[in-house]
């Protein structure tokens, strides 16, 4: 055979490899999960399910996470764990309301966003200069940046007016934009309540309407985080410092530098979504206004497997179950028992055809369980619906953690010249 043959031949695939979903199969799948939606909609009655409401809410508690996660993912991408994405909220919660108090609300994004990035260069400094673990020095920084807070409120807020030890005086909200005329027309569609085309227009709806200008900030990082980590010669010497630093610092890469960027952008983005919570999600800056986001973009991070496409959907996911209690709450809850029973049923169809019969058996029997809740049952009790969000983070975190692969140096300790 000759070497233009071969040459012009096309590598087989290696054994198990996933190939790369492409943009047709992406959409073709969310269309195939909102009509699953409208289905359990007409089913259940709860029309709220995908109402521009309903929509908007999960946006709005998607942002946060989605930021914390994106700042994760950074940090992760060059190799460090950054489990202090909570702490460096929290920051940026109380410098973006006490700047956007004082002197308006993109003062107080750029502060809040500078306080977070604080956050990750103290990180920086703990991890990659003294080699400190990285869990210990996160959950270290979490818990600093709750008592720095807490003692800052004590001499700001509480002398303000309005403000108190606990909670800032209102905030001047950022702008928000409607587009007049289409916003209207699906607001109408959504109300007729047809199969599949309301649940569209109730989506569509939603993010178009009193949207705040800072959740379309945060939307453009997502395509700008790919873009500069996987098409830029930047962000591929910073990918190579979480992979295998050692054959990085062989090739010239500062790995020290490309990390401390790598953990200061992790934090500034965190920052960055502790300033939406304190500015937008709610103009007020009031104590333990983070809830955990910054653990829940963690675990976005990992669902979305170290990408930012499907770091994306895990926060849209969290957001929209977190969502779910603030508008029907049971009602709405109860709903997605009948939803997670037909995914259930659908992924026990898949594992028989991978031929995986334990996997198969335990989802038809969870679907059982669920179709049987459903049917015995008008609403959830209230306790569950307030655990919702939680339960379905330890869920899908359990379900993708067979596909997951993280960066192969994240969280290994690194010297320079340690491969000589």
């Amino acid at each position: 055979m000759s070497a233009s043959t071969v040459s012009t031949k096309k590598a087989a695939p290696a054994p198990g490899a996933r190939k790369k979903l492409t943009l047709p199969w992406i959409l073709l799948i969310i269309a195939g999960g909102l009509a699953l939606v409208s289905m359990v909609r007409l089913i259940s009655g709860a029309n709220d399910l995908t109402s521009i409401g309903q929509v908007s809410g999960a946006l709005s508690l998607a942002v946060p996470i989605g930021l914390a996660g994106l700042g994760g993912l950074w940090a992760e991408r060059a190799g460090v764990v950054n489990i202090g994405l909570e702490g460096m909220m929290i920051l940026g919660t109380w410098f973006g309301a006490w700047a956007g108090y004082q002197w308006g609300p993109w003062t107080g994004v750029l502060v809040g966003i500078a306080g977070g990035a604080v956050g990750g260069l103290l990180h920086a400094i703990i991890t990659v200069t003294f080699n400190v673990n990285h869990i210990v020095s996160g959950v270290a920084i979490n818990i600093l940046a709750l008592g720095f807070t807490q003692y800052l409120s004590n001499f700001t807020f509480a002398e303000a007016p309005g403000g108190s030890s606990k909670q800032s005086p209102q905030v001047e909200p950022i702008a928000k934009i409607t587009i007049p005329g289409l916003s209207d027309w699906m607001a109408d569609l959504q109300a007729k309540h047809w199969f599949f085309v309301s649940d569209l227009a109730g989506v569509i709806g939603g993010l178009i309407t009193e949207i705040s200008l800072l959740t379309i900030v945060a939307l453009l990082l997502i395509p700008a985080t790919w873009w500069v980590l996987w098409r830029t010669s930047f962000g591929l010497r910073l990918r190579s410092c979480g992979e295998n630093p050692i054959a990085a610092e062989s090739l010239g890469v500062n790995v020290y530098k490309y990390k401390y960027i790598a953990v200061i952008v992790s934090g500034a983005l965190a920052g960055l979504g502790g300033v939406y919570l304190s500015e937008v999600a709610s103009p007020i800056y009031q104590e333990g206004q983070t809830g955990g986001r910054g653990y829940i973009g963690l675990a976005a991070m990992i669902f979305g497997n170290w990408m930012p496409g499907g770091m994306a959907l895990g926060a849209g996911l969290f957001g929209f179950i977190d969502s779910l209690k603030l508008r029907g709450g049971a009602e709405n809850v109860h709903a997605m028992l009948l939803l997670i029973a037909i995914l259930l049923v659908i992924v026990c169809v898949w594992q028989l055809y991978k031929k995986k019969y334990i996997q198969a058996g335990i989802s038809v029997a969870f679907a059982a369980l669920l179709f049987v809740w459903y049917a015995t049952t008008d609403q959830v009790p209230s306790q569950f619906v307030d655990a919702a969000p939680y339960l379905t983070t330890l869920l899908v975190l359990a379900l993708s953690a067979q596909r997951l692969r993280m960066p192969k140096a994240d969280g290994m300790p690194y010297r320079k010249g340690q491969g000589k």
